[in-house]
């Protein structure tokens, strides 16, 4: 691969690396993060669909990832977004399940 050219001030991105970026791609499987509780452990990782031979390694890290971390610890957070790129790489649609309503869900009730 070369580098990047410059022409001037202007750097040129050769065409092979414009080539590589990749089109979205159908998702491959389905994941749910599910929270259990406050005693461990503390999550299940379950799927709808999808080819074991990608949901069983994905289901292994992101227990390793979340293991021990209810989703109030700040790492919780860090995790999570770990967790998501690694599914946006493995092209899977990813769910969680906190056990909480999101904001998008919570209905104002009248005062």
């Amino acid at each position: 691969m070369e580098p990047l050219l410059t022409v001037g001030r202007v750097w040129t991105v050769p065409d092979e690396i414009e080539e590589l970026q990749e089109e979205p791609q159908p998702p491959q499987g389905h994941i749910r993060v599910v929270y259990l509780g406050p005693v461990a452990p503390h999550w299940e990782v379950q799927s709808n669909y999808g080819d074991a031979a990608v949901i069983d390694p994905f289901r292994d890290r992101t227990i390793a990832r979340l293991t021990l971390l209810p989703p109030h610890d700040p790492q919780f957070r860090r995790n999570r977004e770990r967790v998501v790129r690694d599914a946006e790489r493995e092209h899977l649609e990813l769910e969680w399940d906190l056990g909480i309503p999101d904001e998008d869900e919570v209905v104002a009730t009248p005062a």
